[in-house]
């Protein structure tokens, strides 16, 4: 009924109408025995319980006595001092100690609430004791035992609200952690699809657009003097057009490249050595070393990607003349490494990626290989050629253990 009272609830709002129904009936009951009994004075009593009854109703109808602590000590105060009044008239008001125990632990601080319940407890014993001229340890057990249960009662059902409130918060916090949670996993789930497309696309759409656009361009210049060269380089470019929506179809739906199917990773690599030098002025040699083991489907891609957007690099910046891919098991790794002749450049110097410039390669590389546990090291210089050397472990990490391909 005030601010620092705990919500009502539709079990707290039962225990109040209770508390009220108990009021009115023991002020009914005071006031009845007054007349039934024909004791002296019973209008005055009867007055007295129907005013004690006005004063206690107002208090739950009054906005002020339900948010203000102080109009409810003044509210009680007034309540205390007609029953006191009433309980001077009549004996019988003595039962009506009890509920005003409850509402003294409701309403007022723990220490205010306990002096007022104590002094609640002696009146009724003093009145009590005056109506019957005499006193007894037995007058004091009632209001005595009364008050102690009250105690007990209120204090334990404000320690259980408290316990009940903390677990609220802590439920309420936890939900809104699992939220966050759950935010943060599907932020992480777009970000890691979104990086994977990113690869995906620089390592077939743009390498193979790029191819085309070389190879128009070579059209182009070989158009007035040559046009059976021209001819070819369209027909070059048409093919890998073919080859590159292929492969946009098959990463749109995760699949195996296309490149990779009814073979092995080496006849892979070999092909893709023979169809860049036939598209472009360089010379992509492959070469295998150490005895093939079987290799899981991401441990494939990956080589092949690398290898695909090394190649790519090399036609597109290094004017080499030569490049050399070598697929090598050694032992527990398997080794790509791809060499060119070209003119090299400072590794520490590298542009910074750019949307229209490109740039990304490197570092889609590197995330193809760190993602599998393996290592990707690039050693350049200018005039002396580039190498580019990727190192994965047979066993990836735990959570990347796909299954091998036969």
């Amino acid at each position: 009924m005030n601010t620092a009272a705990p919500a009502l609830t539709p079990t707290t709002r039962a225990l109040a109408w209770c508390l009220h129904l108990l009021v009115i009936g023991l002020l009914a009951l005071a006031a009845g025995r007054a007349v039934t009994d024909g004791r002296p004075h019973a209008g005055v009593i009867v007055a007295a319980s129907a005013g004690c009854g006005l004063v206690y109703a107002a208090g739950p109808v009054l906005p002020r006595v339900r948010r203000s602590r102080r109009a409810a000590a003044l509210w009680l105060a007034a309540v205390g001092v007609c029953w006191l009044v009433l309980l001077a008239l009549s004996p019988d008001a003595v039962w009506v100690a009890f509920p005003l125990y409850f509402l003294q632990l409701h309403l007022l601080p723990r220490r205010a609430g306990l002096a007022a319940v104590t002094a609640t407890a002696v009146a009724a014993i003093a009145g009590f004791a005056a109506h019957q001229h005499s006193f007894s340890p037995a007058m004091a057990i009632g209001p005595a035992l009364g008050a102690a249960v009250a105690v007990a009662v209120v204090w334990g059902y404000q320690a259980l609200y408290r316990e009940s409130e903390h677990r609220r918060g802590l439920i309420e916090e936890l939900t809104a952690t699992r939220a966050d949670l759950a935010a943060a996993q599907h932020t992480a789930g777009v970000l890691a699809e979104r990086d994977r497309l990113a690869r995906e696309i620089h390592d077939t759409l743009a390498q193979g657009l790029s191819s085309i656009q070389l190879l128009l361009r070579a059209a182009e210049r070989a158009l007035p003097q040559a046009p059976q060269s021209a001819a070819r380089y369209v027909d070059q470019a048409r093919q890998a057009a073919v080859d590159n929506l292929a492969e946009a179809r098959r990463f749109v739906a995760g699949l195996t490249p296309p490149t990779l199917e009814g073979t092995t990773l080496a006849g892979a690599l070999e092909r893709l050595c023979t169809t860049t030098s036939a598209r472009h002025p360089l010379a992509a040699r492959f070469h295998l070393t150490g005895d093939p083991v079987p290799l899981t489907v991401a441990h494939e891609v990956a080589l092949l990607r690398i290898a695909q957007s090394a190649l790519g690099n090399t036609v597109r910046h290094a004017e080499a003349t030569t490049a050399d891919v070598t697929l090598g098991y050694l032992g527990d790794h398997v080794a790509l490494d791809i060499v060119d002749d070209g003119r090299g450049f400072d590794p520490g110097r590298l542009p910074a990626p750019d949307p229209e410039a490109g740039g990304f390669g490197l570092a889609a590389m590197r995330a193809r290989a760190h993602a599998l546990g393996g290592t990707l090291t690039l050693t350049s210089a200018p005039g002396r050629g580039t190498v580019l050397a990727a190192r994965l472990p047979l066993t990836p990490p735990a959570q990347l253990q796909p299954e091998a391909r036969p």
